[in-house]
């Protein structure tokens, strides 16, 4: 599967990449440019241990394009502290920090860690609520749980959410759905093999889609099995307009009006540039 991006191509946002990892040391003010040379506007750079916030935090108050959030991956959980409430909530504090986590569980590669990541699940839903910034959910092998705990949550106060990379069952992309959480589209919706995944994202509200790399992993084609970096996800943002039905741009203006919905706080501090 190939793709060509249009000459003048129409803005996107990377709503999930993690441009503090080793694997873009040193290229970062290439990086971004050829993000926004793809039309990628915007980039969410995550924090997945808060020992690292700095680091993350820095990146965004260095390019005007990135904003941050930050969070204790489940896949962390065990060999990190716990992130405390008082501590997510008081990140928020940052201009151009947007979103809490992410979080999550995982329970294909650190099942044995559930109980303490169901915890740290938990307090970084609590800190989203209070500080109406969306949670940003990681969730692998854990339906069942995920769906329940997020269910149970809500019944404790609203909060908004995006499954970001969503592969997941379509069972639980309908039960965030029906909690009025988001889908965001990564490189895995764009593989030859993924028609089920596609059929998921087009039975969604078009206006609950966002998309996103997750870079420096999931590269799309014709990128696949190389590094990812944002400027890719123009490519995954076309399989996810022709899934729709729709014209590039169409699917590109839907996504931006999302993002700046969802992600209130980056649509806000870009307004008031």
């Amino acid at each position: 599967m190939t793709s060509t991006l249009p000459q003048t191509p129409p803005e996107i946002t990377d709503s999930h990449c993690h441009l503090d990892f080793p694997d873009f040391a040193d290229e970062l003010d290439a990086v971004i440019a050829r993000a926004q040379e793809a039309g990628v506007t915007r980039m969410v750079t995550i924090c997945t241990k808060l020992k690292n916030e700095p680091q993350v935090r820095a990146i965004a108050e260095a390019y005007a394009p990135v904003f941050y959030a930050a969070g204790t991956h489940p896949m962390s959980v065990a060999s990190e502290p716990m992130a405390s409430y008082d501590e997510l909530v008081a990140l928020a504090d940052h201009p151009k920090f947007v979103g809490i986590g992410e979080t999550g569980l995982d329970y294909h590669y650190t099942a044995e860690s559930a109980e303490a990541q169901q915890q740290s699940l938990r307090i970084h839903i609590a800190a989203a609520r209070d500080t109406r910034l969306p949670l940003i959910i990681h969730a692998r092998a854990a339906d069942d749980d995920m769906a329940r705990i997020l269910r149970e949550e809500m019944a404790n106060g609203a909060y908004s959410c995006v499954m970001h990379c969503f592969s997941s069952s379509a069972e639980l992309g309908r039960a965030a759905l029906d909690l009025g959480f988001y889908l965001s589209m990564s490189g895995i919706a764009a593989f030859p093999k993924s028609q089920e995944l596609r059929d998921i994202f087009a039975s969604a509200p078009l206006e609950r889609i966002l998309v996103e790399t997750d870079a420096p992993y999931l590269a799309p084609p014709p990128y696949r099995g190389k590094r990812n970096e944002p400027a890719y996800s123009a490519f995954t943002a076309q399989i996810g307009a022709k899934a729709f039905g729709l014209d590039y741009s169409d699917f590109a203006a839907q996504t931006q009006a999302n993002f700046d919905r969802l992600f209130w706080k980056a649509a806000q501090f870009e307004a008031a540039a």
